[in-house]
C-alpha cells in the first residue's frame, strides 16, 4: 500500500512540476536540466530543472525517486522534492551562488547489512534492527559554484544545511510486521549535497 501511494504521488508531483516549468520557459532566456551524480550514486534516479528569474536569480526544482529492492530485504525507497531560490553573485549560471530551499518526501527504509547505516542521521543509524516508514519536511540554506564547460554543458557543486522534521513508524520485520512504535525526529545538519551534470536548453 505504501509503495503504491508513494509511486502515485511521485507521478503526480512530476506531472505538476513539468507543467509548471513548461509554462515558464517562454519567460526564461535559459533553461537547464541536470542530474545529481552523488544522489545517483545511492541508486536513486533524479532530475532537476532550473530556469532564470532575472540576471542574478534562478529557481531550481529537484526530484528523486527510489523504488528498488536490494539483497536481504534491504530497501531505501523514497521520493524527495526540493525547490530552491538561488542568488548569483556574478550572473546566473556562472560562478558562486547562495540559495534557500525547502524539502519534503516520503520514505520506507530497512537494512540487513547492505546499507552503511553509519552514514544515516541519528535514530536512523539503527536500521539494521528495524524498518521505518514515514514522511519529512523542512528547509535550509545552501552555497554552490557553477563551472561552464561549453555553451551547453556545465558542472555544479553545492552543499546546504538546515532542518528536517521526520515523522515515522517502526516495524520489526522488513515486510510484514505490525507497527511497533511511532516517533518524531528533529534533524539538524546537511540537507543538500550535490555534484551535478547540467545541460542547457535554449
Amino acid at each position: 500500500m505504501f509503495q503504491k501511494k508513494l509511486g502515485d504521488f511521485s507521478i503526480f508531483i512530476c506531472v505538476v512540476a513539468s507543467l509548471f516549468l513548461t509554462s515558464q520557459v517562454s519567460h526564461a532566456q535559459k533553461l537547464a536540466v541536470k542530474t545529481n551524480l552523488l544522489y545517483a550514486a545511492t541508486t536513486t534516479p533524479n532530475l532537476a530543472l532550473e530556469y532564470g528569474l532575472n540576471d542574478k536569480s534562478t529557481f531550481n526544482l529537484a526530484y528523486g525517486l527510489n523504488l528498488f529492492k536490494y539483497p536481504d530485504n534491504a530497501k531505501f525507497r523514497h521520493w524527495a522534492l526540493q525547490p530552491e531560490y538561488r542568488y548569483w553573485f556574478c550572473e546566473r549560471f556562472n560562478g558562486h551562488f547562495v540559495g534557500a530551499h525547502l524539502h519534503g518526501g516520503q520514505f520506507n527504509v530497512c537494512n540487513d547489512g547492505f546499507i552503511n547505516t553509519g552514514m544515516l542521521p541519528g535514530r536512523f543509524s539503527r536500521l539494521d534492527q528495524e524498518r521505518r516508514q514515514g514522511y519529512l519536511y523542512g528547509g535550509g540554506l545552501s552555497y554552490g559554484y557553477h563551472w561552464l564547460l561549453s555553451s551547453r554543458w556545465s558542472l555544479e557543486g553545492t552543499v546546504g544545511a538546515g532542518y528536517a522534521r521526520i515523522h515515522y513508524e517502526k516495524f520489526d520485520c522488513p515486510t510484514c510486521s505490525p507497527i511497533t512504535g511511532t516517533g518524531v525526529y528533529n534533524y539538524w545538519g546537511i540537507t543538500k549535497l550535490g555534484l551535478s551534470l547540467i545541460y542547457f536548453i535554449k
